[in-house]
């Protein structure tokens, strides 16, 4: 009976993500995160940082892949990954296919044109919440910034350290100075981060 109600939850949660993840799928990690780690514990915010990198460097989109991984691993099960993907799925589908029909008729409209200038910062500051949210515990953060140096930061497991931030700095250089292929630049940090982090010697 709770593996029922797990599935049930799992299919709401990334029902509602479908939804209103609006802006991508980077841009709905701050929402997805705020459910499957926050409110349901199915992940850890470290296996949460992970599953995301993970998604980036499979094929598809980040939004679907990373509804895979944390499907299988809230009930690990098959089932679950099937369950999650397609709930995540399933609304965008069926928005785009209502949307489509109409956008044709009304995309001269100016009320249109001046909901989707709303919606273009709206989407990038999505997208810069899920990457600071991804590096910091935000809270903690936000009462150490107000607060000043009397309230303790409290940081996520997975807070940049040194040789995480050089491999950033570097993939970053080269990636736009466009010296490097990204596929490449994706083996690279993974090689490197595999050094840095266990060390031969």
């Amino acid at each position: 009976m709770s593996s029922i109600i797990l599935y049930l939850q799992l299919f709401w949660t990334y029902t509602k993500i479908g939804v209103f993840g609006f802006g991508g799928g980077y841009a709905m990690l701050s929402l997805v995160q705020d459910e499957v780690v926050t409110k349901h514990h199915w992940v850890t915010p470290q296996q949460f940082t992970d599953i995301v990198a993970l998604s980036q460097v499979t094929p598809g989109p980040i939004g679907i892949n990373s509804a895979t991984y944390i499907g299988y691993t809230a009930t690990n099960s098959i089932l679950g990954a099937i369950i999650a993907t397609l709930a995540v799925s399933l609304p965008s589908f069926i928005l785009v296919m209502l949307i489509s029909m109409a956008f044709a008729r009304f995309r001269s409209n100016r009320w249109v044109d001046a909901a989707f200038i709303g919606i273009r910062p709206a989407s990038l500051g999505l997208i810069a919440s899920a990457a600071l949210l991804l590096t910091f515990n935000a809270s903690g953060l936000w009462n150490w910034i107000l607060k000043g140096n009397n309230s303790e930061l409290v940081v996520r497991e997975n807070f940049p350290d040194l040789k995480s931030l050089f491999i950033f700095a570097l993939t970053l250089i080269l990636a736009a100075k466009r010296w490097v292929h990204p596929i490449l630049l994706i083996v690279m940090a993974g090689a490197l981060g595999w050094i840095l982090y266990n060390p031969i010697i």
